[in-house]
């Protein structure tokens, strides 16, 4: 693996331009570890295995010097023996710039659908291999391996098994080990994310790798590093496992959080034009069994609003919210009950609530014609193992009251807000509500 990596390296500081072009494995932009390992596995196994002409690179979905946030994935790269110098990044190549050549194929390891900044690369994904809910249209010029398993990693490990066994080496195994036990949080079926094929890949990469380092130790080593967010500022904090959605007008954030102060959490969505945070914990009790905790934040009260009743009215799952004193008034946290809810069971909730609302927005018109386009998406996750999660893009003048920065920025009337949510909220009704 790591002299795979060091001809990438090589290939891109040289004559790149003479290459016949590169067939690009890409992670989601949350740049996770499951992201990571399996777009390093799965080029490391096309590099062994396809005939197309085309150079496999894994290129990691965020620019390099965000990459010491992800301190998970630096840990387990360190005790691999891989240096992270020789990984490529994306404001290291220009993906766009090889497609409108012809030179680049695309696979997409960890998400299934391009986001909106990527579709005009959409012509060049050949192969996805995902576990999140399946988004991506039918092409039969695309094939597509969907299976909502705890770890994408864990179907990298079953391709390369079935295909080409002999792939597999100690330096990659304790990658694809190590991914999938994290993701599956040390493979405990209270904790509601590892599945059979988790543990079935789990154990033969055991069996055929005895050396790899004990399942409980590995687990609780990869955990202290994807936590410690000791030096970290909390803006550096709540960037560190991001990934980013959007519908509409609104832009929606759901992030890995640590505590932090109300200030800090309206400076973030200021300065990265988010008006709309959800964040999710989960942690483990004296007993080892896991408690999850979630919260809304918001400068608005509409948007504040809105999106916590979305999430106490839901049914599929019903994640049996129950409040919680918060210290601040822009903040509402609740402690959930439904502790299999995962980050990942619930994206679809929010998603589901951004598309009616932009379809309700588009039906009754828009509120300002001086709104941005639609953008992108994220969400992250605190406390202890999640998967990843989205959001939408907002109006630069989204901060309507509460957040003290919005002194001086030009405003949507109240009055015309409360219209229209309340022309929202008359349609919902006669719905039967989301």
């Amino acid at each position: 693996m790591d002299i795979f990596l060091k001809s990438c390296r090589n290939v891109l500081k040289g004559n790149a331009d003479g290459s016949p072009g590169f067939h690009v494995v890409l992670g989601n932009e949350a740049c996770d570890l499951d992201s990571m390992v399996s777009a390093l596995a799965y080029a490391y196994f096309l590099s062994k295995t396809l005939d197309s002409g085309k150079i496999p690179l894994p290129v990691l979905n965020i620019p390099r010097q965000e990459f010491p946030l992800r301190t998970d994935n630096t840990f387990l790269l360190r005790e691999s023996g891989l240096s992270q110098d020789d990984l490529v990044f994306r404001d290291e190549v220009d993906l766009g710039s090889l497609h409108r050549a012809g030179r680049l194929d695309l696979t997409l390891v960890d998400h299934n659908v391009l986001p909106s900044s990527d579709r005009d690369l959409e012509e060049a994904v050949l192969e996805v291999i995902d576990h999140h809910l399946l988004e991506r249209k039918p092409s039969p010029s695309c094939p597509v391996t969907v299976e909502t398993v705890g770890s994408c990693t864990t179907l990298v490990t079953e391709r390369i098994i079935q295909k080409a066994p002999e792939v597999l080496d100690q330096q990659v195994a304790q990658l694809l080990y190590g991914t999938i036990v994290l993701d599956c949080v040390n493979m405990a079926p209270e904790a509601g994310k590892v599945t059979p094929k988790d543990s079935q890949y789990a154990v033969l990469l055991e069996t055929h790798f005895p050396n790899l380092p004990p399942r409980g130790v590995l687990f609780q080593s990869l955990q202290n590093a994807k936590f410690d967010v000791s030096g970290l500022t909390t803006e550096q904090m709540l960037l560190k496992d991001m990934k980013v959605a959007s519908e509409g007008d609104l832009k929606l954030a759901a992030f890995l959080q640590r505590q932090s102060l109300q200030q800090e959490l309206c400076e973030f969505c200021h300065k990265h034009s988010y008006n709309l945070v959800v964040a999710m914990t989960i942690s483990f009790n004296n007993n080892k069994e896991p408690f999850r905790q979630l919260a809304v934040y918001s400068s608005s009260t509409l948007y504040r609003g809105e999106m916590s009743q979305a999430l106490e009215q839901s049914r599929s799952p019903s994640l049996s919210l129950s409040p919680m004193s918060s210290p601040y008034s822009d903040i509402r946290a609740y402690l959930q009950g439904n502790t299999l809810a995962s980050r990942k069971k619930v994206l679809p909730i929010i998603k589901d609530f951004l598309r009616d609302r932009e379809r309700r927005e588009v039906q009754g018109g828009n509120l300002e014609e001086s709104y941005e386009a639609p953008r992108q998406r994220a969400c992250t996750e605190d406390a202890g193992i999640e998967e990843d999660s989205y959001f939408p893009p907002t109006p630069m003048n989204s901060l309507v009251e509460g957040c003290p920065l919005d002194n001086g920025l030009p405003k949507i009337s109240a009055e015309a807000l409360t219209e229209k949510f309340s022309k929202m909220a008359s349609e919902e009704e006669n719905a039967g509500g989301l």
